[in-house]
């Protein structure tokens, strides 16, 4: 008797793809839903709701006088009149060619320059030696900081008796070695150099201040291992510290270099622009007396604006190098 063998048949049927449905129906409960990249529409109004307000006052107290400035540089506005005409680019062609422009743009360029040098060069000097582990080192530290939180006007006050060339304590000191002390007061140059001094003085302490949490944040493996590597103090802080502070010295010498390019208060204390007329006027300084002393507003606006856009320019460069910076 012949034994007849029998094929098992299998249950699960197959789609025509050739996929077990099992598995595709298993496979569809485990997928998920593709993640959306659009904002969830509650955020996105909590987002406007909290940003309101700041945008509000930008456009009131911010971008509304700016462009009023503008409107302003193409009139010949006296500060005083309810009226005014458009005299279009007249105070920009003005500005461009008048003997003393060149003059006042010099001065801005050399005390910025100065300000923003001294006040770097002199602050990490001071941060390098309060960062060691001296006796007093905080009452030191609160000193050096001390003369950035006080107005620039008492600051200029102060100083004039620094500089007086009659009872000042630089020409007392020059006396008694033997010289003359110079006239700060009568000579463009010694007095461009008197508030260029003051200035650093007064702003030491920021920079003091970053430089100082810059190096107390610094990796000291790296100097442990040029230490153990016998490497020359100079050596080790030109090629070991001064890297590590790009980033630090970078934004300290933009923000310094904003910041001085608007001084108004000493110039004002100590010098109101002179001597000789425009010997320490800097470009904010002209925005001032041109508007309120010479009653040109217009003309002041001008200034105004092209001070601006100088200041647009720097503030582009700097984020253009930021980003040059933060790609690997």
């Amino acid at each position: 008797m012949e034994k007849t063998s029998s094929t098992p048949t299998c249950t699960s049927t197959q789609s025509p793809a050739g996929t077990p449905t099992a598995s595709a129906s298993s496979e569809t409960k485990t997928r998920k839903p593709p993640r959306s990249d659009r904002p969830d529409r509650s955020e996105m109004w909590l987002a406007i709701i909290l940003l309101a307000p700041n945008l509000v006052l930008l456009a009131i107290f911010t971008y509304r006088p700016l462009i009023d400035n503008f409107r302003l540089s193409f009139t010949n506005w006296n500060i005083s009149s309810d009226s005014f005409d458009w005299i279009g680019f007249n105070n920009y062609v003005e500005w461009f060619r008048s003997p003393t422009t060149w003059q006042i743009v010099s001065n801005t360029v050399i005390f910025t320059l100065a300000a923003v040098l001294g006040s770097l060069a002199l602050g990490l000097f001071l941060a390098l030696i309060l960062d060691q582990k001296l006796r007093g080192r905080g009452f030191v530290r609160s000193v050096v900081f001390a003369p950035y939180i006080i107005s620039g006007a008492a600051i200029g006050i102060a100083f004039q008796f620094v500089f007086d060339p009659a009872v000042g304590l630089i020409s007392d000191i020059m006396v008694r070695l033997g010289y003359t002390a110079p006239d700060f007061y009568q000579r463009p140059g010694w007095a461009l150099l008197m508030i260029t001094t003051t200035y650093i003085w007064k702003n030491l302490g920021y920079t003091f201040v970053i430089y100082l949490a810059a190096l107390q944040g610094r990796r000291t493996d790296l100097d442990e291992a040029a230490e153990i590597d016998g490497t020359p103090g100079w050596r080790r802080f030109t090629k070991v510290l001064l890297p590590q502070l790009r980033p630090t010295t970078f934004f300290l010498s933009i923000t310094v270099l904003l910041n001085s390019m608007q001084v108004f208060d000493i110039i004002n204390v100590m010098t109101r622009g002179g001597p000789q007329g425009t010997g320490t006027t800097t470009m904010v300084y002209q925005v001032y007396q041109e508007t309120f002393v010479n009653a040109r507003a217009g003309y002041g606006a001008t200034v105004a604006s092209i001070l601006f856009l100088i200041l647009l320019v720097i503030t582009l460069i700097q984020v253009r190098f930021m980003q040059k910076g933060e790609r690997p």
